[in-house]
């Protein structure tokens, strides 16, 4: 059977036998054309063939996918870059692939931080990096101190008592969020910061605007958690990034609109390597943000008697917001101090406290007790002083408290367990039921794509006509789905998914490959 593959702009023929599979003819091209293909942990250069719209795996033959003489193949060479490392989020569950060069190994920990927060959206402070063995990794420290290999999986974990609360931000749940905010204010004004960030990152704009009504503001930066305020020399360079920053990183024109129209000085807000909202949709290619930002910057304000340039206008109202705030610092005659931090508060000190991120649930995180109201017990002194008495009111009590209790009736109580079991009954055949309806579910995934009649239970007329012998030499029905995998039934449906892909045919052509694959594996021996 002769073929014809084109490959960059030439067309040459080739011989093959109806038994050559497609990896085969890969060969053939690849001597015929001196293609250096290689394969290593960096990536692979590999040969793809496309015929009909459909791209050819490396076990078909041919024949059996409907090519007949005379057919013309495309031929293209393919580079495919695999992840430098992995990192898996605790909160999602996710594996996000982190691409670029092995010179990112070199890098520093926070460059690596930077790439993981434009990938999930999350502040580079309120989580850590690990290495698969545990360690915690720190932004001063090198990636090649930890030993890491190319295609590693690094763990991301986030502070105890955060998870829910970082589901609640992701999927813009106003009422989650809510629930699981801090009781301390520090926190609890940190947390607002970090919905911010990750509703202007991700564009949930019913979430934004609650956290704008409460006053959190879109030019503030998201800063560190209260906890580690005492540490801001070893701070990330990107812990200064504002909610603005994140919208216009993502290109999320919605929210960008919704911060200017908010406050305009979002224009002029820059982070930690002067750039403005602007410029950084420059730089990530957001063209519909630019065009609506450099509308807003050259556009003019209107006064009663006169109008100023939208910049003058910023200009004039960070110099008012400045004389406000010295105002009102001489008003209070007290100096703003570096630390905000007061005496009994959580300090947290790198390599000896015990971490505080371990990615912990709410109700397993360990919760402090001054802002949770928690039970103060008394003084060794008072208790030796009136520990006697203390001890006869409290059995006093414990009698009271006894006697004043009511039992219900014996034959209630029965009835109340009887109750109770049959109600247990019933969830547990509930349950069984819903997990037999998963498995099905699980197991009929792809059956769903291509609709079939339903299973009949007459057999065709040349089903009874076999002879005995004949059929007991043929593998039956549960021999084969013991080989395959499969069912008949799904077998056919596997075999009519792959010739659906062959989208230039016509459906009759498609039903003959599909045909063809499933007479193939029928009949294949099995050993």
């Amino acid at each position: 059977m002769r073929i014809f593959v084109a490959f960059e702009g030439l067309c040459e023929s080739f011989d093959i036998s109806s038994e050559h599979t497609v990896k085969d003819i890969k060969l053939m091209i690849k001597d015929y054309f001196h293609v250096p293909l290689s394969e290593d942990k960096q990536g692979r250069r590999y040969l793809e063939l496309t015929y009909a719209g459909a791209v050819l795996k490396d076990s078909w033959i041919l024949a059996d996918v409907g090519i007949s003489v005379s057919s013309t193949i495309k031929c293209v060479v393919k580079e495919e870059e695999k992840p430098i490392l992995y990192v898996y989020n605790a909160v999602t569950h996710e594996k996000m692939p982190i691409m670029g060069r092995i010179y990112l190994l070199a890098s520093k920990v926070s460059q690596l931080k930077t790439l993981v927060t434009l990938k999930c959206g999350f502040p580079n402070s309120i989580y850590c990096l690990r290495t698969p063995e545990g360690r915690e990794m720190y932004d001063c420290n090198t990636l090649s101190d930890y030993q890491l290999d190319l295609g590693t999986t690094l763990h991301l974990d986030v502070w105890d008592g955060w998870k829910e609360f970082l589901t609640g931000c992701l999927f813009g749940n106003k009422p989650k969020v809510q629930h699981y905010l801090s009781k301390e204010e520090p926190v609890l004004k940190y947390q607002k910061r970090v919905a911010l960030y990750i509703a202007a990152f991700l564009g949930h704009l019913q979430l934004s605007a609650w956290l704008l009504k409460q006053g959190t503001r879109p030019t503030d930066a998201v800063g560190v958690h209260p906890y580690r305020e005492w540490c801001q020399e070893n701070n990330h360079p990107d812990v200064t990034k504002c909610p603005v920053h994140a919208a216009a990183e993502a290109g999320q024109l919605m929210t960008l609109k919704a911060f200017v129209n908010y406050s305009v000085l979002c224009l002029e807000c820059r982070n930690s390597a002067g750039q403005t909202a602007l410029q950084l949709c420059i730089k990530h290619k957001h063209k519909d943000c630019v065009l609506y930002l450099v509308t807003k910057m050259w556009s003019v304000i209107s006064c009663p008697n006169f109008s100023l340039p939208m910049k003058i206008y910023i200009k004039l109202k960070l110099w008012l917001l400045k004389v406000q705030h010295n105002i009102h610092k001489k008003k209070r005659r007290k100096q703003t101090a570096v630390f905000r931090t007061r005496i009994g508060d959580v300090i947290l000190v790198d390599g000896f406290t015990k971490p505080k991120m371990t990615s912990k649930g709410f109700y397993a995180a360990p919760v402090k007790d001054a802002g949770r109201g928690g039970y103060k017990w008394p003084t060794l002194n008072n208790q030796f002083q009136h520990g006697q008495g203390a001890f006869q009111q409290t059995i006093s009590k414990r009698s009271s408290k006894v006697t004043n209790l009511k039992l219900p009736p014996v034959g209630d109580a029965n009835k109340s367990v009887d109750a109770d079991r049959l109600q247990q009954k019933k969830k547990s055949r509930r349950k069984n039921v819903c997990l037999s309806n998963e498995e099905d579910m699980d197991q009929n995934m792809y059956l769903t794509s291509i609709p079939l009649p339903p299973i009949s239970v007459l057999k065709p007329s040349y089903y009874y006509s076999i002879p005995k012998a004949k059929f007991l030499l043929s593998p039956s029905l549960e021999s084969f789905s013991e080989h395959s995998g499969r069912t008949p039934r799904e077998n056919a449906i596997y075999c009519l998914a792959i010739a659906s892909a062959f989208k230039e045919k016509p459906w009759l052509q498609q039903l003959g490959i599909a045909r063809t694959l499933a007479k193939k594996s029928i009949c294949k021996p099995v050993n």
